[in-house]
């Protein structure tokens, strides 16, 4: 196994959209929590998207999620999304993320999500940017 790059903590709070009837996250909304934590990642080490994609037609696609629940998370709770990742290959990684009440640090939420770089005219695999690779170097 890769050693893992941990990266800084996100936090967000629950709000009236991301809530069923009864106040619960809705499930899919778990997905954008882990999402916004993985491109905050990309922004805190100065990797934008939209130069990738504009300026080399790259891409990061996710190729596969895994998602566990634990524990609902509720209207305004307070939610820190923990972020470690792995580097499987020069074009490939495994993020493993969790979702935790920030209140109480109780599980609420885990995933696994696989994300590759691609080019976008091709499809192909291409290796990372060499910044993000440089994270993985210690």
């Amino acid at each position: 196994m890769n050693p893992r790059f941990r990266s800084k903590d996100f936090h967000c709070r629950v709000y009236v959209e991301d809530t069923d009837f009864q106040g619960v996250v809705y499930h899919a909304n778990y997905l954008k929590y882990l999402e916004r934590a993985r491109s905050q990642f990309l922004i805190d080490n100065k990797l934008s998207q939209v130069d990738a994609i504009s300026n080399s037609n790259e891409l990061y696609v996710i190729k596969s999620i895994n998602l566990s629940y634990h524990s609902p998370a509720a209207l305004e709770d307070k939610l820190t999304v923990k972020t470690e990742i792995e580097l499987v290959s020069k074009a490939r990684t495994i993020f493993f993320q969790s979702v935790l009440n920030s209140k109480n640090d109780t599980l609420i939420c885990k995933g696994e999500v696989e994300v590759c770089f691609t080019n976008n005219d091709s499809g192909k695999p291409k290796a990372f940017p060499i910044g993000l690779l440089n994270l993985f170097k210690n």
